[in-house]
């Protein structure tokens, strides 16, 4: 077995100078930390013939697919190979001619980074039509591919859509925020638990932690797992990231020209410095130099599908682009630190809280009475510790949701719980 390894291994090196991916694979994989694993990795079907994993920049997903190889293959296993599809080996090589000779030598498992920055080599076809041929050709072989969720904006080539097992991986959240900074585990709290019985959870977690300070923590430095490297260099980091995504990532699965990325930035920037942003687009037109509805619409649709934005409306309208949202929030804590560090409203930043946590679960919508509607059932009103149920009634499915308090009684909910919920 060891002397037909040795044979692969040769094989490559003459052929493609495909030992170059192999080289980076090992030295990533042997560079990998297992000891931290966010939630999503054990509720994959790793199983599944087609994967994709999709969420904003720089929340983990490249470590998700070097865990699962680390944990699950030996050391020097040529069955399997990650790369990154913008790596300068596919300058002159194709996905397609790579995985083919990959599998014609043994090759079981293929992971694929970064797809989205992936620059075809044929005429014709971008990186979802290969994939897909790749699929078709190849039925012994499993597939994890992984892009920024960019992605959402990209009509390919290929369908994948009757293919592909979708996942979406979003920053840490509160919980796993504990588990990453402090070493403090507590399992995934349901919703329904947390209406019913957060009383005794939330005196259980904060007797064994000083959860308001890990809370101030998580809204400024919590949200992406590189916080640990820098701290002093986060917020610049931050600004990196969303410069990147509006310089590079959208560009490159929307035509748009330069002027257009220039507009998005003002637009980001006049949302971080608003309250929860009713949008009124003539006016937000006149600020960032659109006249054209549609086209400003669009640009939100583009900051939301790159998870710069989240949207809220009275009714869960999917991917309908050309409607205007009720209110519009920046899409985490972090961001309002790193953009407007010295304009911060506190009630906003509940807010974002809130909506960043039970978002990835649940369907949340604007309410008639109260600022979030979640799953149809449950109406939530967000504030400070003194804030009244005065906008939500006495309804038995109406809660306000404090923050600065450890726990709360009967219908009043501390806003850190909420970060248990993924």
């Amino acid at each position: 077995m060891r002397y037909n390894f040795c044979i692969f291994a040769l094989n490559f090196k003459n052929d493609f100078g495909m030992d170059i991916l192999f080289e980076i694979h090992n030295r990533l994989i042997e560079n990998t930390p297992v000891e931290f694993k966010r939630s999503l990795f054990e509720k994959m079907n790793w199983d599944a013939r087609l994967i994709e994993i999709n969420g904003p920049r720089g929340v983990g997903k490249t470590t998700l697919m070097l865990q699962y190889i680390k944990l699950n293959f030996k050391r020097n296993d040529h069955s399997v190979l990650y790369f990154s599809a913008d790596d300068p080996y596919f300058y002159m090589n194709s996905m397609v001619d790579t995985v083919d000779k990959f599998v014609k030598y043994g090759g079981r498992h293929i992971f694929i980074d970064e797809v989205h920055k992936y620059i075809p080599k044929y005429k014709n076809t971008d990186w979802s039509g290969e994939i897909k041929a790749i699929y078709d050709r190849y039925p012994g072989l499993k597939i994890v591919f992984s892009g920024s969720s960019v992605i959402r904006l990209h009509k390919g080539i290929g369908d994948l859509s009757r293919r592909v097992s979708s996942y979406f991986l979003p920053g840490l959240s509160f919980r796993e925020f504990l588990q990453f900074d402090q070493h403090f585990r507590y399992d995934v709290i349901k919703i329904e638990d947390i209406v019913r019985r957060h009383e005794s959870i939330a005196k259980d977690i904060s007797s064994r932690i000083i959860i308001l300070r890990a809370f101030q923590n998580y809204l400024k430095y919590g949200y992406y797992a590189f916080s640990y490297e820098d701290k002093e260099k986060y917020s610049e980091k931050l600004k990196n990231i969303i410069a990147v995504i509006l310089e590079s990532d959208i560009p490159s699965v929307v035509d748009i020209p330069f002027v257009s990325v220039n507009k998005m930035k003002k637009l980001l920037h006049v949302l971080a410095t608003s309250s929860p942003y009713t949008p009124n687009l003539t006016a937000l037109g006149e600020k960032i130099g659109v006249a054209d509805h549609r086209t400003l619409l669009r640009y939100l649709d583009y900051l939301e599908k790159a998870t710069l934005l989240r949207s809220l409306s009275q009714k869960a309208i999917g991917n309908t682009i050309l409607r205007k949202p009720e209110k519009l929030y920046i899409s985490n804590t972090n961001f309002v630190f790193a953009l407007e560090p010295e304009r911060i409203d506190k009630g906003t930043l509940r807010e974002i809280f809130f909506f960043s946590q039970t978002a990835i679960n649940h369907v949340i919508t604007l309410p008639k009475n109260g600022d979030f509607l979640l799953n149809n059932q449950y109406v939530f009103e967000v504030g400070g510790k003194r804030k009244s149920r005065k906008q939500i009634g006495n309804s038995k499915n109406a809660f306000v949701v404090a923050d600065d308090i450890e726990y709360g009684v009967f219908n009043k909910i501390p806003l850190w719980l909420f970060g248990f919920l993924y």
